[in-house]
Formats: C-alpha cells, sequence, structure tokens
C-alpha cells in the first residue's frame, strides 16, 4: 500500500518525478507506520514508566511489586468494584468477579498504556483494556450483562449484546503478547521489569526531556543550594540567566559581563565564560564564584577567577559592581583553559587550570603540569572566606599537601592535569551515605586518549608523563618518582576526542540510575555511564542510548539531541541533565539543555516531591516552549529536519537583516532525524527542490515552498 501510494504521488524506485500533496501523504504514512510499530514497553496511563508502590496492595496485589499503582489509587478501583457489584446477584458474583476484577486491574499494570492505547496518540484512549480473544469469549459467555457496568460506549454494549466474535475482536488488540491475559505469561516482557532497558548490545536505553533552547553554547547549570529550585544557566559569551522551577526564564539575565569576557564566533574556541560556583552560605552571604578568560590591557590572555554577591534588594540579579578578583593566571595560548569551579564538602573552594595549551605541554623540562611551582596544570584549594598574611584575597587551607614543600605553590592540591572539564561532587547514597564528597573530573587528552579521575589530596594525574593509561612522554614516564594516579577509566579517539565530565546519579525520580557516573564526549556526542564493581575494584563501562522511539514515544520526551556534548549539570533535587548544541560557537543560539529520564522505572508517585521556596521576581517571565511545540504541522516538523543539515549554509547565505528570521528555522523537533536510508534520500530531493525557489530562501519562510508545492 505504501508503495503504491508512493508510486502515484511521483515517487519511483529510481528518483523523484514529482512532489505532488500525494508524496507529503506517503512520507506521513511512512513515518507513523514507523512509529507505529514501536508501541508496547512499560509504561503507566499518565504517560510515565511504571514504579514499585511504596505499600502493599490490598485488591490489585498482583501489582504491588511493580506497576502502576500506589495505594490510593488501588483503593479506588477497589471502590470502584464494590459499586459495580452491588449491582449483579450472588450468582454473579461467583461467575463475574474475578472478570471484573482483572479487567478494572488492568490500570496497575505495567503495560497499561499499550493495554488502553494510551501509548498511541494518533488513537482514542480505549474504555476497557485489551482483552486476549480466548478470555474475551469466556467473559462475554459467563458475563456479558455485566458490560453496562463498565463502560458507558455504546458501540462496545451493542457489539457485546449481539455478536461475541465482533465484539471480542473490538476489545482485542493486534500484537496478542500484550492482551491480558497473554501479556502476564510472557517471559520476554517481564523478565528484567522494571529494570534499565539494553538493547541488544548492552547499550543502555534512557529518554530526555528538553528544558532549555536557544542558548549559545550553554556552559554550565547550578543551583544555588537555598531551596529555590532555581537553575542558573551560563552562556559561554558571559551571560548568566535565571530559569524558574516552572521552567520559566526571566527576562533580564542574572548576570551580564560579555563586555569583559574574551570569547569568539570561531567554532571550539575554548576561551569566554567557564565556571561558576556558589558559596557553600551563600542564603547568609549572597556570594558566588566565576571563572572566565579575558584580556587585559596589555593585550595579555589571562583566566580570572572572582567574587561576586546578588543584590539584597533582588535574588535574581547580581551586582555587577561587586566584583573582587581572587585570582589572575595569564594565558600561553588560547586553549586548556580548564574552567571548573566547586566546593568541596570542606568548604573549601577548588580550582581547575588547564596546562596553559598548546600541544603536549612543551613548557619547561617537565611542562606545566608537572611543575608544582606553576598554578597551570592543576587543581587548586583555597579559603575564600578570609585574607592571608601576605595579602592575597584568600587563604591557604593548613593541610593542603604541598604547603611545606618550598619548591610548590601553597594553593596546589593535585598536580598533571591536563585540561579537565567539568567536574562534580558526588552527594553520596540517599540511604547509606556510600561515595558522598569524591570528586570526579573528565580530562581532555593529547592525541590518544579521554580519561575520568576521582582527585584526591596530592595525587598526580599523570600529565604530560602519561596519557590515559598510556606512556606520552617515554623519560617521564619510566621515572621512578612519578608515582601516579591511574584513571578510573580511559577511552580511544575511535570512541570520542573530548571528554566531558558528568555526575554520579544521586535523584529520586529515576531509582534504577542511582550510583552511575554519567558523561560524554563533546566530539562525538556519545554518552556513556560507568558503574563500580567494588569486588573487582574497577569501573566497568556502558554505552547510553538516546533515541530509542519505542521507549519515548509518549508526550514530554524526546528521543534525540544535540550532538556537541557541552557540559553535565544536577538541580537542586539531585536530577540529572546535559547541554548540547548543533553549532558549536559561543554565538550561535542552537544549544540546549536535557534532562534524563529512565523509562523504565520512576519512582513511586509524591515521593520525588518537593516545595521550592518562592522568591519575587521583577523581571517579566518567558515561558519555556519546547521545540516540538513550535511546530506548525506534522509537514512541517518533517521539512525541517529534511534541511536540518543544510540550515548553516542557509543562514549564512542570507543577508544580515534577514538573519533574525531564521530563528524560525531552529525552532522544530528533531523528532524524525534517524529516518531509514530511502526517505533521507527524499528529504534531500526535497530540499534541492526548494532551494531553487528564490523567494523561499530569500523571505526565509519554509511555509512558501510547503504551499508552493502542495505540501
Amino acid at each position: 500500500l505504501c508503495r503504491r501510494s508512493c508510486d502515484k504521488a511521483g515517487v519511483s524506485r529510481f528518483g523523484v518525478t514529482n512532489l505532488s500533496p500525494k508524496f507529503f501523504f506517503c512520507l506521513s504514512v511512512a513515518l507513523l507506520c514507523q512509529a507505529g510499530m514501536l508501541w508496547g514497553h512499560p509504561q503507566c496511563l499518565d504517560y510515565g514508566p511504571p514504579f514499585q508502590p511504596p505499600f502493599h496492595l490490598e485488591f490489585c496485589s498482583a501489582y504491588e511489586t511493580f506497576g502502576c499503582c500506589d495505594q490510593d489509587k488501588d483503593n479506588s478501583i477497589a471502590a470502584k468494584y464494590w459499586e459495580i457489584m452491588d449491582y449483579i446477584d450472588l450468582q454473579g458474583h461467583e461467575l463475574c468477579g474475578e472478570y471484573i476484577k482483572d479487567i478494572l486491574c488492568q490500570e496497575c499494570s505495567p503495560y497499561a498504556a499499550h493495554l488502553y492505547d494510551a501509548e498511541n496518540p494518533q488513537t482514542p484512549l480505549r474504555n476497557l483494556p485489551g482483552l486476549c480473544f480466548d478470555y474475551c469469549s469466556e467473559f462475554h459467555f459467563n458475563c456479558r450483562s455485566a458490560i453496562t457496568l463498565l463502560t458507558n460506549d455504546k458501540h462496545i454494549q451493542e457489539c457485546c449484546e449481539r455478536n461475541k466474535t465482533r465484539f471480542c475482536n473490538l476489545l482485542n488488540i493486534q500484537d496478542q503478547d500484550y492482551c491480558y491475559p497473554n501479556v502476564l505469561k510472557n517471559t520476554d516482557l517481564n523478565s528484567n521489569l522494571g529494570s534499565v532497558v539494553e538493547d541488544p548490545k548492552g547499550c543502555l536505553q534512557l529518554c530526555l526531556k528538553e528544558v532549555a533552547n536557544g542558548l549559545r553554547n550553554p556552559v554550565l547549570m547550578l543551583h544555588a543550594n537555598d531551596n529555590t529550585h532555581r537553575a542558573f544557566v551560563a552562556e559561554q559569551v558571559g551571560i548568566i540567566w535565571v530559569y524558574l522551577p516552572d521552567g520559566s526564564r526571566l527576562e533580564e539575565p542574572f548576570l551580564d559581563i560579555k563586555k569583559i569576557v574574551l570569547a569568539s564566533p570561531w567554532i571550539g574556541d575554548e576561551r569566554g565564560f567557564l565556571g561558576m560556583a556558589f558559596h557553600p552560605k551563600h542564603k547568609r552571604n549572597r556570594k558566588f564564584y566565576i571563572y572566565y578568560s579575558y584580556m587585559d590591557k596589555k593585550k595579555a590572555e589571562k583566566i580570572r577567577i572572582s567574587e561576586f554577591k546578588v543584590l539584597a534588594s533582588d535574588v535574581n540579579k547580581a551586582d555587577p559592581r561587586s566584583e573582587r578578583s581572587l585570582l589572575e593566571l595569564e594565558e600561553p595560548a588560547a586553549n586548556h583553559n580548564g574552567g571548573q569551579l566547586l566546593f568541596g564538602l570542606d568548604g573549601c573552594l577548588y580550582l581547575f587550570i588547564g596546562d596553559g595549551g598548546k600541544a603536549g605541554d612543551p613548557f619547561g623540562k617537565f611542562g606545566n603540569a608537572q611543575n608544582k611551582s606553576t598554578l597551570l596544570g592543576k587543581v587548586l584549594r583555597i579559603d575564600v572566606n578570609g585574607k592571608s598574611p601576605d595579602g592575597k584575597p584568600y587563604r591557604i587551607p593548613p593541610d593542603n599537601p604541598f604547603v611545606s614543600d618550598p619548591k610548590a605553590l601553597p594553593e596546589v592540591y593535585a598536580y598533571g592535569v591536563r585540561n579537565m572539564w567539568r567536574c562534580a561532587v558526588d552527594r553520596g547514597d540517599p540511604v547509606t551515605h556510600k561515595g558522598r564528597g569524591r570528586i570526579f573530573c573528565g580530562d581532555v587528552g593529547q592525541n590518544r586518549f579521554e580519561e575520568v579521575d576521582i582527585i584526591v589530596k596530592g595525587g598526580n594525574y599523570g600529565w604530560r608523563a602519561k596519557e590515559g593509561f598510556e606512556c606520552y612522554d617515554i623519560k617521564l614516564c619510566y621515572n621512578s618518582s612519578l608515582d601516579d594516579i591511574l584513571p578510573i577509566f580511559a577511552y580511544g579517539h575511535s570512541v570520542g576526542k573530548s571528554v566531558t565530565g558528568g555526575y554520579v546519579y544521586r535523584g529520586c525520580e529515576s531509582p534504577n540510575l542511582n550510583g552511575l557516573y554519567i558523561f560524554g564526549d563533546f566530539m562525538s556526542g556519545r554518552l556513556m555511564a560507568l558503574q563500580e564493581d567494588e569486588r573487582e575494584n574497577k569501573w566497568k563501562k556502558q554505552d547510553i542510548c538516546i533515541g530509542s522511539t519505542k521507549a519515548c514515544a509518549f508526550p514530554g520526551l524526546i528521543s534525540s539531541y544535540n550532538k556537541f556534548i557541552i557540559s553535565f549539570a544536577e538541580d537542586e533535587a539531585g536530577e540529572l541533565y546535559f547541554m548540547a548544541t548543533s553549532y558549536p560557537s559561543a554565538y550561535a543560539p542552537h544549544g540546549s539543555i536535557y534532562k534524563f529520564v529512565d523509562p523504565a522505572r520512576r519512582a513511586p508517585p509524591g515521593k520525588c516531591k518537593h516545595k521550592p521556596i518562592p522568591v519575587k521576581t521583577k523581571s517579566k517571565r518567558i515561558p519555556f516552549a519546547p521545540l516540538a511545540s513550535k511546530s506548525l504541522g506534522f509537514h512541517f516538523i518533517v521539512w525541517h529536519n529534511c534541511i536540518q543539515s543544510q540550515r548553516l549554509t542557509f543562514e549564512h547565505s542570507l543577508k544580515p537583516k534577514y538573519y533574525a528570521t531564521t530563528s524560525l528555522w531552529t525552532t522544530f523537533t528533531k523528532l524524525f532525524r534517524r529516518l531509514p536510508p530511502r526517505l533521507r534520500y527524499l528529504c534531500k530531493v526535497f530540499w534541492h527542490h526548494c532551494d531553487s525557489q528564490d523567494s523561499c530562501l530569500a523571505a526565509a519562510k519554509p511555509s512558501w515552498c510547503l504551499n508552493s508545492l502542495g505540501g
């Protein structure tokens, strides 16, 4: 059918003869057919994954270990059952009681969304769950008179009254593995129910929820740990935005220092606004710290770590006049600027400084990273709650590892690092607190390996003697005094070429993820997870696969993301996010923020609720609009994805006065980006056809092209 429709639409086996409205219909059908084959995964009627009820279920007890009902829902189903049974005589109780109970309790099934056709947004929700034909036949034989008590649907009632076969065909579902009660007997569907879903290659299947977009290289997202659950998002150009718990963004920035920050539109430029951390007592002293690149009056490129204060009159605005410089370092090159700031559990500020740039750390006999008399290539630890006797605007913690070494600078906490990009403190297991306080870092490699480290006091992390587990500088590598700390994990450049450090998941909403260190690679766009194996004293890696439409095909979730993974984040509740862009320029507004969601299991309803302290806002609130919601229809979604690969060329071809309109091109979902080769080819043909229409490009109105093609 699809092939015949395509042929009639002008799509031949070898190309496209013309593009009629039927072409778009065919493309729509093909895509929807693809989606239709993917329904049928654990999901509740509220579109969320199943969960383990916190309390015993008295009525629908078959689902008390894992399903879609908590105690309140179980009680409401029981009440409905007894309301129905009040209309049934004693013989009916014996014949129909179990049937009615089983049917009502399917709302608690971990496959409830499939049983009620809730997974497919193209179909209405069923009144009754999908019943296997044999079971339905038994129900019809014994209890067909009870159907009016179970549903008000006149069509179902009439079918039940007139014809068993027609009635049971109506209640049946296409895939017999999922109808009740077959779904209970299928070992493939129930053997690992509730565990993180893995594909045949062992790749963890997770979904995403987009929470922000239109950002210019978002380098970080932080919370102030003040129970307001606000998110502070910094762009590489030097602007920090405030996002409120409802997802809206304040129109006025928290801080704007783009005139000071050294950044450029060059793709991959490592300079700019790089780091930020709130003081542990921020709620009381209103202090926070930032890390950025700038150029001094002598045209020397430097990094600066400064202290700021929030305005007493507005908690959503920093005081730009309150800047107090703590530390400045001249950068020998434009790359390897480091950029992480964080406070440890000890209350000290940790600074992660790059080795100064260029290739191979060529500075001096051993390089900057192995030279403890320079701050480059180091992890520094300072006390920002006072000044030192020598006039520095911070104190040296007395237990810093090299305070007694005359050949070392006292700020040094660890050394031998190349360019650590994104570090995080482990909150620890929510119950046992195991792992609490560990600092994880991703350290970007040179030519062969990327690595993940756990920072320890006085540790030497090997660079430039080693890269990953291997030697880089042979002479330094075999030096008996090296005594380096090996990474917990390293990977070669066939996997990725620029690690982006992440977080250990300690949130509430996705209990399966607890203890996983989730990180990624900027260049390849790969997402990965490390799981600690205490028996073997190793960390084992698993890939994370985003994009299983089967697992993510319900409202609010998406199955694709921008390729270039810039940073990871943790909100005040402990949930994990990452920031990525489709075009890694500090001035390109193509960055988005995504939240990780486990489609296999969630926490019980109500367990993860929190009550943010409300904050007064003086600035206008801008509601969040997901890219998908900005679509102008199904064909427009297809259009956007067809031209995605051409977008940058298109934008640069426009005159400056038209540039503002190109945001239209970047606002639509990438839901159908992963098309099969044949449909990708059709999209390319479609693009080239519209490319020939000058008015389409000049006016930046893709709808004009669609209308001109009858789409």
